[in-house]
């Protein structure tokens, strides 16, 4: 069997990468051990995801956001970030004449609608319920062997399993991991005192809270800790973690009810030395594992897509080699001119917001009071996280370009 594409990972990025070129008239299969019932149906992981403007205008031309129902979304309209016990935040809002700063959407509704539209295009060949065991690549194409014996021949073949890829593996490229020592709990609840329409980041001694609003009296929280503190709290009644979820909170939120069940994710960075090699490619989560501190992640995977998408389809269209070497590195140098910035940036922030000694708690201190009273700072923190172009004094130009705050426009494919 020979394809144009064979990607490996039936994620929200591979089934987003498989649909756009599907309808690019490009041949794909798509890998993955899960089945089709798990994929149209995906289970609740009590993950929610921060999307930005680019995000929903890419996922919007991908055909994926008219599929999510209206109570699915949630606008944003200001970020609060509190330091320690501080009782004032520094607090960014949506830019004038925004529709908001961003929007939450679960990751189970991200995962039905991106297998929705894959699904709807036709083009795909589904390798379901099957995992790949082997890679062979050579300078006109590159075979994937399945756990089953088959054998794919393909153009191009992408890895879009995970941060933790076998797929990458096999092809040879190394990544640098960082275990952050620490987990994440997420789980929904109600609130005696809610907060419509502002998420908020706790950057706290010896804890991380995160709270993300879900319309209503609804929140997702968020608690990273170290890991056998999450245990324990995991291990709570509903009523004893509840009660200390509040006090967690300072009480800012009044009493607070679990809603659903509570999942622990342990909190590993990955960044690979490389993208791409002969015929082959990265994407998603496979191309950088951020720290979900500043929720860059699913956002960035959306982002390399839409670098990638073109260079095939322009490729494909004028009967060049959707794999050539320089069409890769060009998407490698693109995505990591963005990534890997923003992956040393968060390093650095949780570093920094997790150190509890008192030349840290100053720093930490003096940093979101200046982020809090700099009118400039905070407004380009709106602007890009809604999508929008800002021209800042030149200081903050070069900060910009830095962050990798430029929004680039949509992609063609």
């Amino acid at each position: 069997m020979t394809y144009d594409a064979a990607i490996i990972g039936a994620g929200p990025a591979g089934l987003t990468l498989a649909g756009a070129l599907a309808r690019a008239g490009l041949s794909v299969a798509l890998i993955d051990p899960a089945d089709a019932g798990t994929l149209a149906d995906p289970p609740d992981d009590g993950r929610e995801i921060a999307l930005t403007a680019l995000s929903r205008e890419l996922l919007t031309h991908w055909r994926q956001w008219p599929l999510l129902a209206p109570d699915e979304i949630t606008a944003m309209h200001e970020a609060q970030v509190f330091d320690g016990d501080a009782p004032v935040p520094m607090s960014v809002r949506a830019p004038d004449g925004a529709e908001a700063l961003g929007w939450m959407v679960s990751n189970r509704a991200l995962r039905r609608i991106a297998y929705q539209a894959a699904a709807d295009a036709t083009g795909i060949d589904w390798h379901l319920g099957r995992r790949a065991r082997g890679l062979e690549r050579g300078p006109d194409g590159a075979r994937v062997r399945l756990d089953d014996g088959r054998t794919l021949d393909a153009r191009l073949v992408v890895a879009a399993d995970s941060r933790f890829s076998e797929a990458r593996r096999m092809a040879g490229l190394s990544a640098r991991h960082r275990d952050f020592g620490r987990s994440m709990l997420v789980c929904r609840m109600r609130l005696e005192r809610p907060r419509p329409g502002i998420a908020w980041e706790c950057l706290d001694y010896g804890q991380t809270l995160a709270l993300l609003p879900l319309g209503g009296d609804l929140a997702s929280v968020v608690i990273t800790l170290p890991s056998a503190e999450i245990a324990r709290l995991q291990a709570l009644s509903a009523e004893d973690f509840a009660r200390e979820t509040a006090e967690r909170y300072r009480g800012r939120l009044g009493a607070m009810r679990l809603e659903g069940g509570r999942h622990v994710y342990p909190l590993v960075g990955v960044c690979p030395d490389r993208l791409v090699a002969d015929r082959f490619a990265c994407v998603g989560d496979a191309a950088i594992g951020m720290h979900p501190i500043t929720a860059h992640g699913y956002n960035l995977g959306l982002r390399g897509i839409g670098m990638l998408v073109p260079r095939i389809r322009a490729a494909a269209e004028t009967g060049g080699d959707i794999a050539a070497p320089a069409l890769l590195a060009d998407y490698e140098r693109e995505f990591q001119a963005i990534s890997r910035p923003l992956y040393l940036a968060t390093q650095s922030i949780v570093r920094l917001y997790t150190d509890d000694r008192p030349p840290a708690r100053l720093l930490r201190r003096v940093g979101l009071r200046f982020g809090g009273g700099f009118a400039p700072f905070r407004q380009i923190l709106a602007h890009s996280l809604a999508g929008r172009e800002v021209a800042p004094p030149l200081p903050l130009r070069v900060i910009g370009r830095l962050l990798s705050v430029r929004r680039p426009g949509l992609p063609t494919g």
